[in-house]
């Protein structure tokens, strides 16, 4: 009988390996995960010729939860983003324009969203101000994730730093996994 044919290490998963920063994330200083961002917005209302009209600047911003503060930063943006006038933008134009605008997003501003994501997890359960086991588990039923209590447990643990379950996370363990994860800078 011939050898047995040895099967071949296992590979770890696409899904495991983080994205890979693009050329042009590390032009403008964003992570892939940014980039990601930038391009879903972009092509939410990019035509068929893969250019976004001038005029959906606004909404494709707005999309990214940076729009344009006033109509003359607004033209100042279709300026940059559109240097010729033609009427369309460039991805590489767009990705430039979002950059910039999330980039300048003020402290106030990040710590406003990282207060309104936090408040997502902990309203309607748990002890006031913290992320607890339980709203973990309401948030994946509200979810329709079936999560492990293993995999629940453990993120709360890798969240408030390993001080036990029990502790539940608070704000400020909550804000630095987000910028951890390339939410907030």
């Amino acid at each position: 009988m011939p050898p047995k044919r040895r099967a071949p290490a296992p590979t770890p998963a696409a899904k495991d390996k983080p994205p890979r920063q693009s050329a042009l994330a590390k032009e403008h200083n964003i992570s892939a995960a940014t980039e990601s961002e930038i391009k879903e917005a972009f092509s939410l209302f990019a035509n068929s010729d893969k250019e976004l009209p001038s005029p959906s600047l606004r909404r494709a911003l707005t999309a990214l939860g940076v729009p344009p503060s006033s109509n003359t930063e607004l033209q100042d943006l279709l300026d940059a983003a559109d240097p010729e006038d033609t009427g369309s933008i460039e991805y590489k134009h767009f990705v430039a324009v979002a950059a910039l605008k999330l980039a300048s997003r003020s402290d106030e501003s990040v710590q406003r969203e990282v207060e309104d994501a936090f408040r997502l997890f902990t309203d309607m359960g748990g002890e006031e101000g913290k992320i607890t086991m339980g709203c973990l588990k309401r948030v994946a039923r509200e979810l329709k994730e079936d999560v492990p209590e293993q995999t629940l447990r453990d993120m709360l643990l890798e969240a408030n730093g390993g001080s036990g379950v029990g502790r539940g996370v608070g704000i400020k363990d909550f804000e630095g996994v987000m910028r951890r994860a390339g939410v907030f800078r």
